[in-house]
């Protein structure tokens, strides 16, 4: 168990985001911070190039390629049958190609997909950030729905490995984020409590399931990126993790 190192904090989150009604008070100070991967920490623009090309450059089909890749990762969770993640962004992308009119080979999506996504830097913003929450004493995990050796190429080449104490992958559990079991299963890993805990993510999905788990939350307002009107405010709504680390700089 990790320990807190300050008393509890008592506050508002800031209101960065259109999606945000009101602000939640914080009781304590989380004992582990765990963010999202990619878009949160890693710029997906190189990726977002490449399948735009495969897509004959319609790039109004981006957004429809990202979700139908996350409504069927949940359709492998919810049917018992898992698919590592990267294969059902391929499999989605030829979905949407096909739905388009637009010829695509698996070879082709696969090429448009799985290079891009392993060279994929991190935001400016993240490297000073990590270092300052480190600094201040926080213990740093991730959570993501890439595979195990997948996040550990993405860090390597992002040069995030040393930013963190814990990666984590939901593989080995193989239930999709946003999943509540997903998240339960993570805090189970670190050995905290989900009040304990911080969840970091530019999707408002994923902020949706880390509040169902019972854990605290920090909304990234990433470009193009909203919250979910539904589900509660979180925590904190910032721009930026820069933004992020001065908030939680309590002294």
């Amino acid at each position: 168990m990790f320990h807190l190192k300050h008393p509890p904090r008592t506050g508002a989150a800031r209101r960065s985001n259109p999606g945000a009604t009101s602000t939640s008070a914080i009781s304590e100070r989380p004992d582990v911070i765990i963010f999202d991967v990619n878009e949160t920490l890693l710029d997906l623009t190189h990726m977002r190039e490449s399948v735009s090309t495969a897509l004959n450059s319609k790039q109004e089909l981006l957004p429809l390629w990202f979700t139908t890749m996350l409504h069927y990762s949940l359709v492998g969770t919810v049917s018992g049958r898992f698919e590592e993640f990267g294969a059902i962004g391929v499999a989605a992308l030829q979905m949407v190609a096909h739905n388009n009119g637009i010829s695509l080979t698996k070879e082709d999506a696969q090429s448009a997909i799985i290079p891009a996504l392993f060279h994929l830097p991190a935001h400016p913003d993240v490297k000073p950030a990590l270092q300052a929450l480190k600094q201040q004493g926080y213990k740093l995990a991730c959570l993501t729905n890439s595979s195990t050796q997948g996040v550990k190429r993405q860090f390597e080449y992002a040069g995030l490995t040393d930013c963190f104490d814990h990666r984590l992958s939901i593989e080995p559990l193989q239930i999709y984020k946003p999943d509540r079991r997903a998240y339960a299963w993570a805090l189970g890993q670190l050995n905290v409590k989900p009040a304990q805990a911080l969840m970091v993510a530019a999707h408002g999905w994923d902020i949706a399931g880390a509040q169902a788990a019972g854990m605290q939350t920090a909304f990234v307002a990433r470009p193009g990126q909203s919250l979910y009107p539904l589900a509660d405010t979180p925590n904190y709504n910032v721009t930026d993790l820069v933004e992020l680390a001065h908030v939680l700089d309590i002294d």
